[in-house]
């Protein structure tokens, strides 16, 4: 029998299984409780599979309340036989779905302490009492799984795993060798719970503001386009309720969004800081960040009033991909162009080039332009990899057929296609990558820990400490060797000698801890064992 309830009461009845499923009440479902509640429906694992696939439709990994009215209403559209598709989510019939049939719900939630919201008019036959309930799902339900530092019972998605995982493991070898101030500052949990971001780089005029508005097809708050310099500041274009610009300095405050380690950079550069925010669909699964054209010619004397490389690596290490702008007139790669790139070292991986304003040429001179540009990055990029570059013309307007021919068009076409296809795999790949930049990051503490560790080491016990210091900052690339040599780490994994040596110059080494075997253990341990086991226990 079918559960009758009003649209109110329906809400209520829905909010009282949410609360009751959530047993560590965090707001969010995942896992194993998900699928053993859904499963007293009744569907097959499969259709379970397809349910949570659309109502999990932003690839959290985990299902708030609205979700999980969603997959409710899938649920009882399929049991009167309908076909689980995306088509059935937008076609207006979720509405109007009644209560889905839960077999014995009612037995389970009577021995629940979760509050429940009283619902007038409630018909209980529906989820009614079923002898036939698996004992292990009363355990399930009746009991708050208890925390522990390396169980994952608790946990509601990969995002909350690596959370727990940072503040237990990682973090506490980071504050130790002050990790923070060397190479990456300390993870935040907004930080963690941020959408993935593209970051813009190039030349003034090269397209970068037009690409965003080619994608978001309307302009945002802040936009300025021009053939002159007008982007002077970064601008991230992000969702939000509605249109409007949010200056740095309060941005940078705010606890909740992932920018709060901009602070460090000063007030110069957050009085060029702003954050455009706005409502469209493309914006709640991407932010974008749109930066002020790289400086050439006689302009490179002019210093800007803040560390523009440095924002550039702060920015790349949190984004999921870094996009090259350039056109062919612009083709030269300034000095501080170079500065730049050098700055997203550790994250080449995450670089795509742009040839953008394609049809400005004709094909002959594409050609050129094309190797021309392969020329110049091979000076900069250090890499025996060729970059990937997509050519066309990233705007509104029609593609030039004078300048570029019928197979010119098809050319853009396909590169256009391919390059909005990379930008829609980065919703799909954000938890691999958070993953990713997660076991990089705990690498390149461990590496860390080792260096100053052997700094210390070396360092006298009574006299000579000063001089003993300068020696060491001098020589730290035979530190950087022995460190190499005695723990069987890769090269390539260690961080900059220079910026390294001016870093340490700020400090005493005196002041370092010893090597604590058991805190690098911890995160030895976190990268071989807990990740593996936390995906494992996640894996749907």
């Amino acid at each position: 029998m079918e559960t009758t309830v009003g649209n109110k009461d329906r809400r209520k009845l829905y909010q009282n299984w949410f609360t009751f499923a959530d047993s560590d009440r965090d707001g969010r479902l995942t896992g194993n409780a998900v699928i053993e509640f859904f499963s007293l429906s009744g569907l097959s694992k499969e259709e379970l599979k397809q349910v949570w696939a659309i109502a999990d439709s932003k690839r959290q990994g985990f299902l708030g309340f609205q979700e999980f009215v969603t997959a409710l209403q899938l649920i009882s559209l399929a049991q009167e036989g309908n076909l689980i598709t995306s088509a059935l989510r937008d076609s207006g019939k979720l509405e109007k779905a009644a209560p889905p049939r839960m077999e014995g719900l009612d037995d389970l939630m009577k021995n629940s302490r979760a509050p429940l919201v009283p619902i007038e008019n409630e018909t209980a036959e529906a989820n009614g009492k079923n002898a036939d309930v698996l004992p292990f799902m009363k355990s399930l339900f009746s009991k708050k799984p208890k925390k522990s530092c390396t169980s994952f019972s608790a946990v509601t998605s990969v995002i909350d795993g690596l959370k727990m995982l940072y503040n237990e493991k990682l973090r506490p070898l980071e504050a130790t060798y002050r990790f923070n101030d060397f190479a990456l500052p300390f993870l935040t949990t907004s930080d963690f719970d941020a959408k993935p971001m593209v970051m813009l780089l190039g030349q003034y005029s090269t397209g970068k503001t037009t690409f965003i508005k080619h994608l978001l097809q309307s302009s945002y708050p802040g936009a300025h386009i021009g053939p002159e310099p007008t982007t002077d500041r970064f601008i991230v274009v992000m969702s939000g309720p509605d249109e409007r610009s949010v200056p740095g300095n309060t941005i940078a405050v705010q606890a909740n969004l992932p920018f709060t380690g901009l602070t460090t950079f000063g007030g110069s550069f957050l009085s060029k800081f702003e954050c455009s925010q706005m409502p469209h669909p493309l914006l709640e699964q991407i932010s974008f960040v749109d930066t002020p054209g790289v400086l050439s010619g006689e302009k490179q004397r002019t210093q800007r009033s803040y560390d523009f490389t440095g924002v550039i690596s702060w920015f790349a290490a949190k984004c999921d991909l870094v996009l090259l702008l350039f056109d062919p007139h612009k083709l030269d790669i300034s000095d501080e162009f170079k500065r730049v790139i050098s700055s997203l070292r550790g994250n080449e991986d995450k670089i795509r080039v742009v040839l953008n304003k394609a049809d400005q040429v004709d094909t002959q001179q594409l050609m050129r332009v094309y190797g021309a540009l392969m020329w110049s990055l091979g000076k900069v990029l250090n890499t025996p990899e060729v970059a990937r570059v997509y050519i066309g013309s990233f705007n509104d307007k029609p593609v030039n057929e004078g300048a570029t021919g019928p197979i010119g068009r098809e050319l853009f076409e396909k590169e256009q296609d391919d390059l909005l296809q990379d930008l829609m795999d980065i919703p799909k790949k954000a938890c691999d990558r958070r993953i990713n930049e997660f076991v990089k990051r705990a690498r390149a503490a461990k590496i860390h820990a080792y260096i100053i560790s052997q700094l210390k080491k070396e360092m006298p016990a009574i006299m000579g400490k000063a001089k003993a210091q300068r020696k060491l900052i001098e020589n730290l690339e035979s530190v950087f060797q022995k460190v190499q040599k005695e723990y069987h780490l890769p090269p390539g994994d260690f961080p900059d000698l220079e910026q390294f040596k001016e870093t340490l110059s700020q400090y005493s080494i005196d002041d370092f801890e010893k090597l604590k075997p058991k805190m690098v253990q911890a995160v030895d341990d976190m990268v071989a064992h807990d990740i593996p086991e936390l995906l494992s226990y996640l894996r749907s």
